[in-house]
């Protein structure tokens, strides 16, 4: 059987988090930081430490079967892959920022303006939809603080807080790209047995961080009440209690609405909520 090969990121933002994906997959593995490569020892995979760069022509060139890396990094370097699975992790925003006394307030101002980023294609890209002509100047490292030195008008780059863009000066104007964290593949890997059965591992996690398991105490009388609140994977579970008149019911809600959904429960006569973490939903 073939093993497969799965690369991410060295270190960096998505590297822990990509880290314990796979771990919470049931993958045994040591996360070494002096090695490219640390094995599996109960699945036929290999995980490759790379800069993450690297990865999408890696995944590209069929070096590496599947790769996690930002959706961001796949634009800028144009590689042909196929998207596999969003993530839910690496969440941030490719922004067009400016200093806090500028004199841009139009996307049409950044005509003929300097502006520095290290993700020249995205941003030219970008521009030409808007019919803008700008003076993109590719820097490797921090462009925050080309502004500040007279090298450019505005920054493109990554924002997650805005706490750095704040600390130098800076201020949002402009929304480019969103992106996350994804799962990608070499063309027609998702053909593959053990690609199949890993992404398998991959949705059930994801699915369980989505949903809270629940389990309440309700009258018979409002159930069908309770009930209509309650999707459930499929329907919720509902069993006698030994308390005549009483039935628990057993269900999941997802985590996007859960708070407004225990206020519309209890209103509805659910008593004894308990909530629970899922580690894993498998369909």
């Amino acid at each position: 059987m073939k093993t497969l090969k799965i690369a991410i990121q060295k270190s960096g933002r998505l590297n822990e988090k990509s880290v314990e994906l796979l771990k919470n997959c049931g993958l045994n593995f040591e996360n070494y930081k002096s090695s490219l490569i640390s094995p599996v020892s109960n699945f036929p995979l290999e995980i490759l430490f790379l800069r993450d760069d690297d990865i999408p022509e890696y995944v590209q060139d069929g070096i590496a079967d599947l790769g996690i890396v930002g959706e961001n990094v796949i634009e800028e370097t144009e590689v042909s892959v196929s998207y596999l699975q969003k993530l839910g992790f690496g969440k941030c925003s490719l922004k067009i920022a400016i200093t806090n006394n500028s004199d841009i307030t139009d996307l049409k101002h950044l005509e003929g303006r300097a502006i520095a980023t290290t993700y020249p294609v995205i941003l030219g890209k970008f521009l030409q939809k808007q019919n803008i002509h700008s003076d993109i100047r590719t820097i490797s490292g921090s462009v925050e603080i080309s502004p500040g030195l007279g090298l450019s008008d505005a920054i493109c780059d990554l924002v997650s807080t805005g706490g750095t863009l704040k600390s130098n000066g800076l201020k949002p104007f402009a929304d480019v790209m969103t992106s996350e964290a994804v799962l990608i593949g070499s063309k027609g890997s998702e053909n593959n047995d053990l690609v199949q059965e890993l992404m398998q591992r991959i949705q059930s996690v994801l699915r369980a961080k989505e949903t809270k398991y629940v389990v309440l105490n309700v009258l018979k009388d409002n159930l069908t009440a309770v009930l209509a609140l309650l999707p459930g994977v499929k329907s919720p579970s509902v069993l006698p209690l030994a308390e005549e008149g009483w039935v628990a019911v057993h269900t999941v809600i997802p985590e996007r609405d859960f708070w407004d959904r225990i206020s519309q429960l209890k209103q509805a006569g659910a008593q004894g909520i308990v909530v629970m973490p899922i580690e894993k939903i498998i369909l």
